[in-house]
């Protein structure tokens, strides 16, 4: 019996935990493509437009910063925190987030797509259409944020926690999941995708919620 209920448990993701040494404000007016970034502060910058591309970000700490059209493709962001950061149209794709805290972001048209995040935490907030398509993600958690029409299309998803968030109209097309858990998800909205649940956990309560769009996926007709 207890070896059965070990089978049960979801495995816990192993959570980012970033202790940040004393940083140095970030005193240059603008990025670099290919820049190196390491121990530094960067507190209500506006980054609007600027070009980081390839650049790595270790040990820092992004307060208050705008991030509109920035483009930061293949960046590697290690050990950071990103707190109140926010921006439209923000170019991260084919990025490497790992141990990373992203909290309390206000975001729009992210680009992540082909990205790969590793022990990352978002944390409060609201993400809009989030692009996260062909990514990997592991020990990756979404906790207490709002993420309107993300797309994991054809993503890898490993030990991945959903808890407490809203996921509307969420796009799994494609998607394959191992350890993923969504019982905690507050609202959960499936837009396409829902026959990639396989290697996900939902609760009961989410099964009865879920079941029309189960049955339309088997082409099953309910009628009264």
């Amino acid at each position: 019996m207890a070896r059965e209920a070990r089978k049960k448990q979801v495995p816990a993701v192993r959570r980012a935990e970033v202790r940040l040494p004393e940083l140095t404000p970030f005193a240059d007016g603008g990025l670099e493509t290919e820049g190196d970034y390491d121990g530094l502060e960067f507190r209500d910058c506006d980054l609007t437009g600027q070009e980081g591309r390839g650049s790595r970000f270790m040990d820092c700490g992004l307060y208050g910063v705008v991030l509109d059209e920035t483009r930061l493709g293949r960046a590697r962001v290690l050990d950071c925190v990103l707190d109140r950061v926010r921006g439209v149209g923000t170019d991260l794709a084919e990025a490497s987030l790992r141990d990373v805290e992203i909290v309390d972001a206000r975001l729009g048209g992210t680009q992540l797509h082909g990205s790969v995040l590793e022990r990352v935490v978002v944390r409060g907030g609201k993400i809009d259409y989030l692009n996260l398509r062909k990514s990997r993600l592991k020990d990756v958690v979404f906790e207490g944020c709002v993420l309107v029409e993300p797309d994991f299309m054809d993503a890898k998803l490993e030990r991945v926690e959903f808890r407490d968030c809203v996921l509307q109209g969420v796009d799994f097309s494609g998607a394959a999941m191992r350890d993923v858990d969504l019982r905690t998800v507050a609202r959960l909205e499936i837009a396409r995708g829902v026959d990639r649940l396989r290697g996900a956990v939902i609760s009961p309560v989410q099964l009865m919620d879920l079941a029309g769009v189960f049955a339309a996926e088997l082409g099953v007709r309910v009628e009264g």
